[in-house]
């Protein structure tokens, strides 16, 4: 959504599998697998996203994948396997994903690669991705700085709410049997999550 520079519209959702009882009444969810499809306002893009939590076995992936004409970009499905860059049909390239924590105070450039900062609550999330690939630290930084520089953060309010409101219509979604979703926008005064 963010290379695009696009909010999300509407969202459809289904969710796959079943998770154990006490995890359904814990997070309000029976699904062991949620796959949206967010389609992008004033564009012909639609963004997958895939969200597994429980009782899938596979290592822990936060991640995404773009495709376009010239090139594509896919994540590394096994971790420290790289990620691959494909050029053409058959051309394919495995690369290192850098880390640009040297961009960032010298204070929070440590907290961008992997790694577990509180040992009595240990998560797979820190351990394998450093928490949301490392962004954390980009995010907060940008935050500030935009603050002290009195300017718009890049991801403002309304983008917020919108990436935020996207994952709640497509829990939504995937609720309502996979049905399509309008994604409310508040700035033109949209009502919360309907299904269509």
């Amino acid at each position: 959504m963010a290379l695009a520079k696009k909010e999300v519209e509407s969202v459809v959702c289904h969710g796959s599998g079943t998770i154990r009882k006490e995890y359904i009444e814990k997070y309000n969810s029976p699904f062991a697998i949620e796959t949206a499809h967010l389609k992008l306002r004033d564009s012909d893009l639609v963004c997958e996203v895939t969200r597994s939590l429980f009782d899938t076995i596979r290592q822990y992936r936060e991640s995404f994948d773009v495709y376009g004409t010239k090139l594509s970009f896919e994540w590394e499905q096994i971790a420290g396997e790289g990620s691959v860059i494909y050029s053409g049909y058959e051309d394919a390239k495995r690369i290192e994903v850098l880390d640009y924590g040297h961009l960032l105070p010298k204070e929070i450039a440590p907290y961008t690669i992997r790694g577990v900062y509180d040992d009595e609550h240990e998560h797979t999330s820190f351990v394998q991705g450093s928490g949301h690939g490392g962004s954390h630290p980009h995010l907060t930084h940008e935050f500030i700085r935009a603050i002290v520089e009195e300017r718009e953060s890049f991801s403002d309010a309304v983008t917020a709410a919108n990436w935020t409101m996207a994952g709640i219509c497509a829990h939504e979604s995937a609720m309502n049997g996979g049905k399509r979703i309008e994604v409310p926008f508040p700035e033109l005064g949209y009502p919360p999550c309907q299904v269509i």
